[in-house]
């Protein structure tokens, strides 16, 4: 069953901070179709914790054509996947969950193959994928939302869920399970599954520039008027 979206306060806020983050950053398109495709998304997503998405893209695309096929890699030794793996933040743990997630699905359904969930309702698709080791709330989402499943679905990293705590639009202790539960509701109804990929990636920049880690920058934040932090950090 789809959330209900759209009924929520918190809606013209997203709204107006995705007006100001296409103003400050320009538009995102979509990615190029050989990246789109469910099982390559989700290799993308099981390889990339902590590591820049064009590098996780890279790599993702190496070790298809060094294997062939994902049931190759699914068979290839640790040890290769671990060397191919060099340019990631944390190689030799990225192969390792890599190995055993496409094991895993090999073995449920005797290939690499994601078609199934096609077939599938949003949540549904979420929380099979969800049972695959390595794989949590945010590769779930990013697998039915930015592969060719083009599913209302927000991806949430670390800088998506700083931002909205910061701003007092999902708790400010929430983990991207709760994050995720709790902002879904407020997401413009008429938005489809490209909008919220952009608004992940157009927030992914925001938290790589303005709204760091340890610091912020509220002072050209361009939407901290709708920001508790902001109003704080300014005296608003």
């Amino acid at each position: 069953m789809e959330l209900p979206l759209g009924s929520d306060p918190r809606t013209e806020v997203l709204r107006r901070m995705q007006a100001a983050l296409v103003d400050r950053f320009g538009r995102i398109g979509r990615a190029a179709a050989e990246w789109r495709k469910p099982e390559w998304v989700l290799v993308q997503g099981v390889i990339g914790a902590r590591t820049k998405s064009e590098v996780s893209n890279a790599a993702t695309d190496r070790l298809l054509a060094r294997w062939g096929t994902w049931e190759a890699v699914a068979r290839a030794p640790l040890e290769d996947l671990q060397a191919d793996l060099s340019t990631q933040t944390c190689p030799n743990l990225a192969a390792e969950r890599l190995k055993a997630c496409l094991q895993a699905l090999v073995e449920q359904r005797g290939a690499v193959d994601l078609s199934h969930l096609f077939d599938m309702e949003t949540q549904a698709a979420m929380r099979w994928l969800e049972t695959l080791p390595a794989i949590g709330r945010k590769i779930a989402a990013g697998v039915v939302n930015a592969s060719t499943l083009d599913r209302k679905a927000l991806v949430l990293d670390g800088h998506h869920t700083r931002i909205l705590q910061r701003m007092g639009l999902v708790p400010p202790k929430a983990g991207t399970d709760r994050a995720y539960e709790a902002i879904m509701p407020a997401m413009p109804p008429d938005w489809g599954a490209a909008d919220y990929d952009e608004h992940h990636l157009l927030m992914k920049k925001l938290g790589q520039t303005l709204c760091r880690p340890a610091r912020t920058d509220c002072s050209h934040c361009p939407f901290a008027s709708d920001c508790e932090t902001g109003r704080r950090q300014l005296g608003g």
